[in-house]
């Protein structure tokens, strides 16, 4: 199971009218890395619901209506926190029921963001994977639209729109560096810019899906803890995230715990940009050195979230 090009800019065409067109900013890559080009960051933590979400929850929502398929009980996902919450806020713009099921360990902030959008939040198990089986029996049971964190051709068609957005906004890229957890944004970016530009996927060292899975020649199941777990918590890598990886060679770095709150600091005290562990840990892989950029390479990050408690941006 994989997606195309084709499916990426036909999710740009059905959810632009729905979703923010984010901003990128130009940052100093010689000042972070000693290597002289340019670097652009993708300010995608300024997406509806504060993550990247929505645009493949508005992409899997309004190819069901277009084609007849969304059942009375609405939808139903399965997250760590911002699939949820972009599932949510679609349902909520499109005048739809949503059932959340969130891990008991969902930080508080997505939690209260959650039932200020009216969804239905039941919290389950200790892991996304705990939430995901619960919310796969309750689609069953219900019939409810089931919308999966990451592992939906429309899911990931509809994550891949940023990228066709960065391609307009920058000059030529080289490289796009994404933070990975589930694959979701990974695929779509990958399918997005092929032939293009390469993509390097970063993940924590403590949560290593994709990592793993290449290395092993399949998805595979991996222990999942670490600062950034609320957002890249998935114990497995999609299975359309790992067939895009594996095809396009991406390459695959990772980054420590140490690393990941170093870069978290950095965005707030040098760019003001306040943003989750998980977006930081796409940064990180710049910033550490995981990931050492050519000369006069031309590369963009995106930021893919920011729903975290702002009171720790500085330690």
């Amino acid at each position: 199971m994989t997606i195309s090009l084709a499916d990426v800019q036909a999710a740009a065409g059905r959810i632009r009218s729905h979703v923010r067109r984010t901003p990128i900013i130009e940052i100093d890559l010689d000042a972070l890395t000693s290597t002289p080009g340019r670097a652009w960051l993708k300010l995608e933590q300024l997406q509806y619901t504060g993550s990247f979400k929505p645009r493949g929850a508005f992409n899997r929502i309004l190819k069901a209506m277009e084609e007849g398929r969304l059942p009375p009980a609405g939808v139903i996902v399965a997250s760590g926190g911002n699939a949820g919450l972009g599932v949510a806020y679609a349902a909520a713009q499109l005048g739809i029921p949503a059932r959340v099921v969130l891990p008991t360990s969902a930080p508080r902030v997505k939690v209260e963001k959650l039932r200020k959008l009216d969804a239905e939040v039941v919290q389950a198990g200790q892991i996304y994977e705990d939430a995901y089986h619960v919310a796969v029996k309750e689609a069953s049971d219900t019939g409810a639209l089931f919308c999966h964190a990451y592992d939906q051709p429309e899911i990931c068609a509809g994550q891949g729109t940023l990228a066709l957005e960065l391609l307009e906004q920058t000059e030529e890229l080289d490289t796009i560096i994404v933070a990975v957890g589930g694959g979701g944004l990974l695929a779509g970016v990958t399918t997005a810019v092929a032939g293009q530009a390469r993509v390097v996927a970063v993940e924590p060292e403590a949560a290593p899906t994709l990592n793993t899975a290449l290395a092993t020649g399949r998805p595979v199941d991996v222990s999942v803890t670490g600062v950034a777990s609320d957002s890249l918590g998935a114990t497995r890598i999609g299975d359309i995230g790992y067939a895009v990886a594996a095809q396009a060679d991406v390459q695959s770095v990772l980054v420590s715990e140490d690393a990941i709150r170093e870069a978290r600091r950095m965005l707030w005290d040098g760019w003001r940009i306040a943003v989750e562990y998980g977006a930081a840990t796409a940064f990180a892989g710049l910033v550490s050195g995981s990931y050492r950029p050519g000369a006069n390479e031309r590369l963009a990050l995106v930021l893919c979230g920011a729903n975290t408690d702002p009171a720790d941006l500085a330690t």
